[in-house]
């Protein structure tokens, strides 16, 4: 059956959302009239009276921007002496709580909260390692790993280097380097050579060499991945996520298809990942709270798009006939609107 993926025809005209920088696509956007003070007043009256008015949370922390939510943890600290975050801990529970939690971090220090659970713990996870490197610019892995470094005294290099082994650690850990050449200039004959390369790496020969794959999927820049990805196809006839599934296996393959896919669209890739979520028995809601919140201000009308494409329906109809109560609506509120 041909994949979503195997289509290349719109690939080099199509925007690079892996560098993605402007906010321009977000659902989240900044609230005109912002005063910090009145939503400290109203999330104090939501907290401490009797009864939590949930609500009044949902209303203000999904509709403010991060920079906004920063000023309201500042002036509600000045105000009461306590933090917002141990106060949202002692008045919500569970997967609500994580999610208003996440809101009220920055960027980087809410993907540093997901690094640290992904690592912490018997076993590593590492679907979340693997989404989150895939996934990520340069400067959102540079700031996570400060973020990281100012949270635990370490480096997250080292630590990351403990977790994980073989030829997937090898890859995970150049990428957690975020430092994938950011040039915007193709060189289409040194695309036409590493195809080849890959090629022989691969389907040409009889065991495959893991190496060359690694470097060149984890260092060249976007655009220059993406006309490599055509020529594979042309010189091969199949695309280089189907040499990759067929040749290899585990975690490997998990992180080089993650790879390709973010390659190709890093909306599409995370709109995969969300209908993974929810499919099934039960809903791996903290997979929903990391996409949703980290991609609000980025890239999450681009993710509705895609998911309506994939799947037929809408995110938004997928959350609410999903998840329910407090946290789906939350998510209801960050993915904006039913497309």
């Amino acid at each position: 059956m041909a994949s979503v993926w195997d289509d290349l025809s719109l690939l080099l005209d199509s925007p690079d959302s892996l560098t993605v920088t402007s906010s321009a696509r977000g659902t989240v956007k900044e609230k005109p009239g912002f005063n910090p003070s009145e939503d400290v007043a109203a999330l104090r009256k939501a907290i401490e009276g009797l009864g939590t008015n949930e609500k009044s949370l949902i209303d203000i922390l999904t509709q403010r921007s991060n920079a906004q939510r920063q000023l309201i943890c500042k002036a509600y600290h000045q105000a009461t002496g306590r933090t917002l975050a141990d106060d949202l801990k002692g008045d919500t529970r569970g997967d609500f709580e994580d999610i208003l939690l996440a809101l009220i971090m920055t960027p980087a220090q809410f993907d540093c909260r997901e690094f640290i659970r992904a690592i912490k713990g018997a076993g590593t996870t590492d679907s979340t390692l693997i989404e989150i490197f895939a996934s990520r610019s340069n400067f959102q892995i540079k700031a996570l790993s400060d973020a990281y470094l100012a949270e635990t005294g370490r480096l997250l290099l080292h630590d990351l280097k403990s977790e994980v082994s073989g030829d997937y650690g090898k890859a995970l850990l150049i990428l957690a380097e975020g430092k994938r050449d950011e040039s915007t200039t193709v060189d289409a004959a040194k695309a036409k050579a590493d195809a080849k390369v890959l090629y022989e790496a691969g389907e040409k020969r009889w065991g495959t060499d893991e190496s060359k794959f690694i470097d060149i999927l984890c260092r060249r820049s976007v655009p220059q991945l993406r006309q490599t990805l055509v020529e594979y196809k042309n010189l091969t006839g199949k695309t280089l996520q189907q040499s990759i599934e067929s040749e290899m296996s585990g975690n490997l393959e998990n992180i080089l298809v993650a790879i390709v896919k973010c390659v190709k669209s890093v909306p599409a890739y995370l709109a995969e990942r969300l209908n993974e979520s929810m499919k099934g028995l039960g809903t791996t809601e903290s997979i929903m709270t990391r996409i949703m919140v980290s991609r609000s201000e980025i890239d999450l009308l681009d993710i509705r798009a895609e998911y309506k494409k994939l799947y037929g329906c809408s995110l938004y109809s997928a959350i609410a006939s999903d998840v329910g109560g407090d946290f789906g609506q939350c998510l209801k509120r960050i993915c904006g609107g039913d497309d």
